[in-house]
């Protein structure tokens, strides 16, 4: 073995896979995980861990994946992470914990992302689940939002025997991770709603149903149902869209609604109530992971399908793997192009997009090189369906009806980040809700630091 080189992971075909929403990633056995750990440095000073928003102890689980103790190296994981077959699967190892990989100087990095996600499924495969606290001490919390930020926020605090309950506005737990993420990446009945039990026999409390605002405000939280301090981890759920001529046509789609269509809902199954658009040619607009999800769902309900991104491949802020994966199944990438126009028929739906090619000029506040229209470059896709994958931004419903919680322009929650402390008392935040649409490891981390926050606030009570 050329221990230089990481195990190769075992995926589908791409040309079956891109016909069904089985797992793409098959992940590791036994002897390939046994075989990945014993690449590891064990370094000292581990700049893995560095990496990791959430600070899991990447040396020493490692070290029990190549000892065969996969029980204890999921308890390493488990203090630092409630959500680790999740984690193992969407975090973009890449660019934190195996992009500070010491292996990776000179070779490749250990593949600590399919480690974890090896440890985590032992464990549920095997029955292994956190331990509940022996005691609460009947302080209550309550935790809007039930994606990754709650879900973590919530998990800390029952483990300091705080009595939490999550209140979810959708009908399933689980926020982004249920609506936006496909199954082909996140199986939701085996990975997701494993985690979220997991997080109910620590003793969290979940309701569904309810939209914070509406069924209840926050402030009645506090005064009448006797909770202590909240968290809000409601996520960033409202679309952006580009404000081009024709994007009210019917055939165009935020990636939000789309996603939520097949993932949630389950639209792609045969016989779902949920009618969700199965386009003959489809573009996505952006560059994202969301952009990759949609696209590679488009493909698998049908479609021959492109991404349109204005700047080039360099810039793509996507997880590289998912490009890959995208490519292999046979998407088309039109790179440094930039939709002017939605191209609308006689019954008002979508017929084409017409795009301009772009070239990359000065770099623009952000630090990427700002992307600058090549003159006379106008072209025409025929299209049947656009999916707008451009960001989103949290929903304003709970800061224009909570008194005292101020926001940004953005309308994100200002709260500090190391504690997530809102303008209002009591009331803390983290996740997209505060910083507009990021990564599921990051709002963790965020939920981590809110529980830590709201912990120190009750204990000073």
């Amino acid at each position: 073995m050329d221990v230089m080189k990481k195990v190769p992971v075992r995926e589908q075909d791409p040309k079956v896979r891109a016909t069904n929403f089985e797992e793409v990633c098959l992940g590791y056995n036994d002897e390939e995980a046994k075989a990945e750990a014993e690449r590891c440095l064990k370094c000292k000073n581990a700049q893995c861990r560095k990496g990791c928003p959430v600070s899991i102890n990447i040396p020493e689980f490692i070290r029990s994946v190549q000892e065969g103790d996969n029980k204890k190296a999921y308890e390493i994981i488990s203090e630092d992470s409630a959500l680790p077959a999740i984690c193992g699967r969407v975090c973009p190892q890449e660019s934190q914990c195996e992009g500070k990989c010491v292996r990776g100087v000179k070779g490749e990095p250990i593949s600590i992302g399919k480690l974890e996600r090896y440890v985590a499924d032992w464990a549920r495969e095997n029955g292994i689940v956190p331990e509940k606290p022996a005691t609460t001490n009947g302080k209550k919390v309550a935790v809007i939002g039930s994606g990754p930020a709650g879900l973590t926020c919530a998990g800390e605090l029952a483990k300091l025997g705080y009595e939490v309950t999550i209140f979810e506005a959708l009908h399933e737990a689980g926020g982004v991770l249920v609506y936006g993420i496909p199954e082909f990446r996140l199986p939701k009945e085996t990975v997701v709603k494993n985690e979220v039990e997991n997080l109910k026999k620590l003793g969290v409390k979940i309701e569904t149903n309810v939209i914070v605002s509406k069924s209840v405000t926050i402030d009645e939280l506090f005064e009448e149902e006797g909770f202590e301090a909240v968290f809000i981890g409601s996520g960033a759920g409202l679309p952006k869209f580009m404000g081009i001529p024709g994007e009210q046509a019917n055939g165009v789609f935020s990636a939000n609604e789309y996603l939520t269509r097949n993932n949630l809902m389950k639209a792609f199954r045969e016989g779902s109530d949920t009618p969700i658009a199965r386009g003959q040619r489809v573009a996505v607009v952006g560059g994202g992971n969301v952009a990759m999800d949609a696209a590679r769902t488009a493909l698998r309900l049908g479609a021959k399908v492109y991404i349109v991104y204005r700047r080039s491949e360099e810039e793509l802020p996507a997880r590289a793997e998912e490009v890959h994966h995208a490519k292999e199944e046979g998407i088309i990438f039109e790179l440094l192009t930039n939709p002017t126009e939605i191209l609308v028929d006689e019954n008002g739906w979508v017929k084409g997009m017409r795009c301009v090619r772009m070239e990359l000029g000065e770099p623009d506040a952000s630090g990427r090189r700002r992307p600058v229209e090549v003159p006379n470059s106008e072209f025409d896709l025929e299209l049947d369906t656009v999916i707008m994958s451009l960001g989103t931004s949290p929903n304003p419903l709970i800061s224009s009806t909570t008194k005292g919680l101020d926001v940004n322009k953005h309308r994100c929650i200002i709260a500090e980040e190391e504690t997530g402390k809102t303008t209002k008392d009591g009331v803390y935040a983290g996740g997209d809700a505060v910083t507009g649409a990021a990564t599921v490891i990051l709002a963790m981390e965020a939920g981590k630091k809110g529980a830590k926050g709201i912990h120190e606030y009750l204990s000073n009570k």
